[in-house]
């Protein structure tokens, strides 16, 4: 009677255990994830990510659409969009309007950017005043060594980069918080109105110009500097695009070296996969395209967002370029889009916000999300179960990990992808991402064994040739 009850709940019970159990390929995982360290290092900004992309792609036989006069069946091609989104694809063997296999992340993440007019000295010391990016736990971001990253456009148009902290000879910077002596009013506060985020405010330089007492001389000495170096006046603050990040280098954690802990996981953490599974890709039968979106963390809106119509600019390129003449929305009705964003991973010190049975779990594999959104589902896209069904039966048949979840017990936040964006053109399209432990945070947590389990399931779903039908 026991092994009959044994049998029946290994036949009926749906598994949910650490894939570490019964994973074969060790030495592939931590292969890969020594790989995407070394992303998350040199890719901090979106401009990062692409410039770092562009060269794997360059390296894969890739070639810029706009260089390229016409495409046939295994064709590799890419679209950068204004520095800081990319579009990737390969040619299929099967006409456009049965659609493309599209997998979408993003790859901007919270920061702190540069108001226009940042520079100021107050009591001889030098400050750049800045405006958050994206959701941020404000107390997060003090007193932590930052970096700084981005480019001036100079009056004459000249482009200059910049990348101070990142090298251990460089100096770093920091905002300097309140000593616990003198924060018993702070401490009283609500933790969303402890920190005013009009004083974060980056320290960047004490040392005077000259040994004259003159009004702004830190200040000028500061400028002094950046002008010696990189050739800039105050003035070319107003045309600069500056981030300040953590300055913590991605590392492996844990005595197992299971994880990853690193700045940017979200949304690095499935971009990654999502660029290096397509590099691996030749005699696709439907078209496969990666998206790297940029402003996901601030409603995927401007130009290099995923609301953006340069997206149908790359679609019209390879349409024009492969003399299709199916509509755009007949190809878009016949699309399978994997959403590729984080989730909230369980953290045990915090139970209570979880609800076990509905929960992602490090180590267990893909997210597949039916919904995200917030308290009623609002802002979601609300994936139908027969396309669920039909992902899910490509993993399975691969043996690619997933597992399926919320974010939280209902109410007590929520959040949102690019997925609805691209389901508002008619694709089908689901969430299926990886978890993070503290996401947001200047450092993120990730397993090894998913971020790899990206990598295979996203091959899969490339290669797919199936069409869906409900």
């Amino acid at each position: 009677m026991e092994e009959k009850t044994k049998m029946l709940k290994e036949k009926l019970f749906r598994k949910s255990e650490s894939g570490w159990y019964t994973s074969p390929n060790l030495d592939e995982i931590f292969d890969y994830a020594e790989g995407y360290i070394d992303f998350l290092n040199h890719s901090k900004t979106e401009r990062e990510a692409v410039k770092y992309f562009k060269q794997k792609l360059d390296e894969n036989g890739f070639k810029d659409i706009c260089d390229v006069t016409s495409l046939a069946p295994g064709d590799k091609v890419y679209y950068i969009n204004h520095h800081k989104n990319i579009y990737a694809a390969i040619i299929g063997s099967e006409d456009f309007k049965e659609g493309f296999n599209i997998i979408g992340a993003h790859i901007d993440s919270p920061r702190l950017d540069l108001k226009p007019n940042p520079l100021y000295e107050d009591t001889s010391l030098a400050m750049l005043k800045t405006h958050y990016y994206g959701g941020i736990k404000k107390y997060q971001w003090l007193n932590i060594p930052l970096s700084m990253h981005g480019v001036f456009i100079k009056k004459d148009g000249e482009k200059v980069e910049v990348n101070i902290g990142e090298d251990e000879n460089d100096p770093i910077f920091t905002i300097a918080d309140l000593l616990p002596h003198l924060s018993n009013w702070q401490e009283k506060k609500k933790l969303s109105e402890a920190i005013d985020p009009e004083k974060f405010n980056i320290l960047v330089g004490s040392m005077p110009y000259t040994t004259e007492d003159e009004k702004d001389n830190v200040k000028l000495n500061v400028l002094s500097i950046l002008n010696k170096k990189y050739g800039i006046v105050e003035r070319d603050f107003v045309s600069s695009e500056i981030e300040f990040v953590p300055a913590f280098k991605a590392r492996s954690l844990g005595f197992d070296r299971s994880m990853v802990a690193g700045y940017g996981q979200d949304d690095k953490a499935c971009a990654y996969p999502s660029l290096t599974a397509l590099l691996k890709q030749e005699n696709l039968t439907r078209t496969s395209i990666c998206i790297l979106a940029d402003k996901e963390e601030v409603g995927s809106m401007g130009n290099t967002g995923m609301s953006s119509h340069n997206f149908e600019y790359f679609i019209q390129k390879l349409m024009e370029k492969t003399n299709t003449k199916a509509s755009i929305h007949e190809i878009y009705k016949n699309t399978l889009v994997l959403s590729a964003d984080v989730t909230a991973a369980y953290n045990p010190n915090y139970q209570d916000i979880y609800e076990k049975n509905n929960e992602s779990y490090l180590g267990h594999g893909l997210s597949l999300i039916k919904y995200t959104g917030s308290a009623s589902k609002g802002g979601a896209s609300d994936a139908n179960a027969e396309y669920i069904g039909f992902v899910r039966k490509m993993f399975e048949e691969k043996n690619i990990a997933y597992q399926n979840s919320e974010m939280g017990k209902i109410g007590v936040g929520g959040g949102g992808t690019i997925a609805y964006i691209l389901a508002d053109r008619g694709m089908n399209v689901v969430d299926c991402g990886i978890s993070l432990l503290s996401m947001h945070s200047p450092y993120e947590i990730t397993s090894k064994f998913d971020l790899y389990n990206a990598y295979l399931g996203y091959q899969t779903f490339y290669q797919n040739a199936e069409t869906f039908k409900d």
